[in-house]
């Protein structure tokens, strides 16, 4: 059975309906229901907009995942988003669109208004794998040296809170924070709140709350036109002048013996 067809049906007797009471719901005939419990039929993209309001499901997880097995906190997408707004090329490829750092205040109001996401530029890297949705933000301030500020950094999209592997790199957008670039922790006993932490140390860690969270984009690479200082990184300049130096001899010691 499909994995849509599967959902409508678990997703009814869970609420303890029949087929009947499913179809009076949504405007439909008790048949309709059985044909795409069936597999039968395919719903259209109208009716499982219906489906996705009544049972409060994102219609990535009620077209892709298989709700019996995945926790109900994992059924909705942050703060209710049900679909991502994308943008294609000529040849029907996904764009990656850029959020600079004067768009990233709009962004947090037209992140789902298509039209908001045309205007926005387009920047490619063909090294990024396909059948990926990406998007690129500008980022500010030195809270994440030795990537500088003024840094474009790739992200791919995340589907769910469930997909945040502890200390990875993530842009999180939210609507108290907007966007920032942190490491994420998404522990156990802290249920319902994000971990961000700062690569420089002089930021504190803190906390959000997921029910803020709009978009989780996972950091894939960055582009920048400055250089890191080794001062603001984890090895200092000293530990690298004395590293250049041990190179140079070993160098030598090669030479002597040819």
């Amino acid at each position: 059975m499909a994995i849509v067809n599967k959902n409508i049906k678990f997703l009814r007797q869970r609420a303890g309906w029949t087929q009947k009471q499913l179809a009076e719901k949504i405007d439909l005939n008790q048949p309709v229901i059985g044909a795409y419990e069936e597999e039968r039929a395919m719903p259209p993209l109208a009716t499982l907009l219906e489906i996705s309001d009544l049972f409060k499901v994102s219609i990535d997880a009620l077209s892709r995942k298989d709700l019996s097995k995945l926790p109900e906190k994992d059924w909705k997408s942050f703060s209710g988003k049900e679909i991502l707004a994308i943008t294609v090329d000529k040849d029907d490829k996904e764009n990656i669109e850029l959020v600079s750092q004067k768009a990233s205040a709009g962004y947090l109001n037209g992140y789902q208004d298509a039209e908001y996401i045309i205007d926005l530029p387009k920047i490619g890297l063909p090294v990024l794998p396909r059948n990926v949705t990406y998007r690129a933000f500008e980022i500010k301030g030195d809270s994440m040296l030795p990537v500088p500020s003024g840094a474009i950094v790739f992200g791919a999209y995340v589907e769910s809170l469930s997909a945040i592997k502890n200390g990875n790199l993530y842009i999180v957008v939210s609507q108290q924070e907007g966007i920032v670039f942190k490491r994420v922790f998404a522990f156990a006993d802290t249920k319902n709140k994000l971990l961000m932490v700062s690569d420089n140390r002089l930021y504190e860690p803190y906390t959000i709350s997921t029910e803020d969270v709009l978009e989780i984009w996972a950091v894939k690479a960055y582009f920048s036109t400055q250089f890191p200082d080794v001062d603001s990184g984890k090895v200092s300049a000293d530990h690298l002048a004395h590293t250049v130096l041990k190179l140079q001899e070993e160098i030598l010691r090669l030479k002597k013996k040819r």
